[in-house]
């Protein structure tokens, strides 16, 4: 018994240290504090939070439900609540460790419409588009339109940014309304992972799939066949000139050869 008492210490502090390599590297649990992702997302909602993908050089893809730190003012003033030392004791305890959100942290989750090379648009009375292409999204909060509250773009998201809305759209204050800052895309540096399941509470388990709009046919066309197009016209000058040399080459090769026969005649 003994020993057990003495290993005690050692079995916490592993414990300890395996659950913060989770939390920095894999996992994280994060708490949903509004209402702008329903009714994907319930207020109090926990979910679980892919942090390991990026370290591969992962990028957000449509459709993705991703955390990310504020960009710059998105969220305001936050007003700080005071729960007592106690709970706060508790809070930072479970926060360290990556079972409850941290207090101080300041970050959103929404889900992900367009990525960089995209050009999303949405007109009133429309669906949002994305390169051309209309998105069929059953994942709204019954009773909201696409966009009539807030139309916006044509907008053309630069690379390494994404564009964000929430499933709730006349309650969440997204991409739409921060356009005054680069032209309310988010970087992807600022994105902490991806959102893959609703963990807590129980009666709500389930997973978090990209909705099959997002992988219809030429989606992401636009972006793809620029790179070729631009190959393409690039390529057409060298042909049509060496084609034009050659030409000019087998023509001239073809009126020196009889004066060479003449000559050796």
């Amino acid at each position: 018994m003994r020993s057990f008492w003495k290993e005690l210490p050692i079995l916490v502090i592993i414990a300890l240290a395996l659950a913060l390599l989770i939390k920095t590297f894999l996992v994280q649990a994060f708490s949903i504090p509004s209402d702008s992702m329903q009714n994907t997302l319930q207020r109090g909602d926990r979910v679980l939070v892919d942090k390991l993908t990026p370290w591969f050089g992962s990028e957000p893809q449509r459709g993705e439900v991703v955390v990310f730190h504020d960009p710059g003012g998105w969220l305001g003033e936050t007003q700080t609540s005071d729960s007592g030392p106690v709970a706060e004791g508790i809070q930072k305890a479970l926060s360290f460790i990556g079972l409850m959100p941290s207090a101080e942290e300041k970050d959103l989750i929404k889900r992900v419409i367009a990525v960089g090379g995209d050009t999303v648009s949405c007109k009133r009375g429309g669906k949002v588009m994305v390169n051309g292409k209309p998105l069929d999204e059953p994942y709204i909060f019954p009773g909201n339109t696409p966009c009539d509250e807030k139309p916006f773009g044509p907008i053309k998201v630069p690379e390494g940014r994404i564009w964000v809305m929430g499933d709730h759209r006349q309650d969440s204050l997204d991409s739409r309304y921060h356009q005054n800052l680069n032209n309310g895309t988010v970087s992807v540096d600022d994105v902490v992972g991806r959102a893959f399941v609703v963990a807590w509470p129980i009666d709500r388990w389930s997973t978090l799939p990209v909705p099959g709009t997002f992988d219809q046919p030429g989606l992401g066309a636009a972006a793809a066949m620029a790179p070729s197009a631009v190959g393409l016209a690039g390529a057409v000058p060298i042909v049509l000139w060496r084609r034009r040399r050659l030409i000019a080459k087998v023509r001239a090769e073809a009126e020196a050869r009889p004066d060479r026969l003449t000559a050796d005649c």
